[in-house]
């Protein structure tokens, strides 16, 4: 599902994984976000190559952002997450541990990503009007991107964009293609910051990976078939019902067998819902 949403939606697709991982499979959320890096850096790589071959990504604006931001991931999960107490304070019976603290800040997170999604986006120039870029503000958002990404697993790539638009003054597809290859340096490399410092199953996040890899193989196939300026905003709802969905849940959070059933429903529902949209808009290309 993962995979597919990437496929089809592009940025932003992957923010479902930690949810996916901790709701349905029962992951930690701590070790989720591990798995996560990984998962959303092969996928951001696979992602990329197709606007490598059509000159979409620029290298210069990539090293500037990557610089920062790749250190930012690893020694995050490497030193700062370690160091973070596995219970943070405790009042009465309710206790903030470090796994509710990832999925609330993951949880926030997705409010703002789908806040990024459901907006209409402004018309923009494919060729915008010569600036000086703003390299300096580039680094610093680098490295605070490289932060969230370190602590949530997230990619990201609904910072990255506006910032590459914005600042380095970048076409938006050339916008994209940069931020897949930044967010797949940043997440691989940061992986291996959770090298030796939590158990790994390989097996199991190697098998997860190819899924995801196949499936956003799929979307990007059944994309051209969708209207995304449609189904993106959809895809917007579903991740903002998710975030008040984590939120809601905070407060009795366990990665239990009864939270994970009723994830597993919620998570099946919005599926059928997307696909029902999908269903939808297709017919309505066809009616055109």
């Amino acid at each position: 599902m993962m995979g597919l949403s990437l496929g089809l939606v592009g940025g932003g697709g992957s923010i479902l994984t930690v949810p996916i991982l901790v709701y349905l499979f029962d992951v930690d959320p701590v070790q989720a976000t591990a798995y996560s890096l990984f998962v959303v850096g092969l996928t951001s790589l696979v992602g990329s190559y197709s606007h490598f071959k059509a000159g979409h990504v620029h290298f210069k604006t990539a090293l500037v952002f990557g610089l920062p931001s790749i250190p930012a991931v690893y020694i995050t999960r490497k030193f700062i997450l370690p160091a973070i107490p596995d219970s943070i304070f405790s009042v009465g019976s309710f206790a903030f541990t470090k796994s509710l603290a990832v999925m609330v800040l993951f949880a926030l997170l997705m409010l703002v990503a789908s806040v990024s999604m459901i907006r209409k986006p402004g018309v923009s120039n494919e060729k915008p009007e010569i600036m000086n870029y703003h390299y300096p503000v580039i680094f610093v958002e680098g490295l605070l991107v490289g932060g969230v990404t370190g602590l949530v697993g997230a990619g990201g790539g609904f910072l990255i964009i506006p910032a590459l638009v914005l600042l380095a003054g970048l076409p938006m597809k050339q916008a994209v293609g940069t931020s897949l290859l930044i967010i797949a340096l940043k997440s691989l490399i940061g992986f291996t910051g959770d090298l030796g410092s939590q158990p790994i199953d390989y097996k199991f996040m190697f098998t997860f990976s190819a899924f995801a890899v196949a499936g956003i193989l799929a979307g990007s196939y059944f994309a051209r078939f969708v209207p995304n300026e449609k189904l993106k905003p959809a895809f917007g709802w579903l991740v903002l019902a998710m975030g008040f969905y984590i939120l809601g849940n905070g407060s009795s959070f366990e990665y239990g067998q009864k939270l994970s059933l009723t994830g597993m429903n919620t998570s099946a529902s919005c599926f059928y819902f997307c696909s029902i949209l999908i269903k939808v808009n297709h017919q309505s290309v066809l009616h055109a």
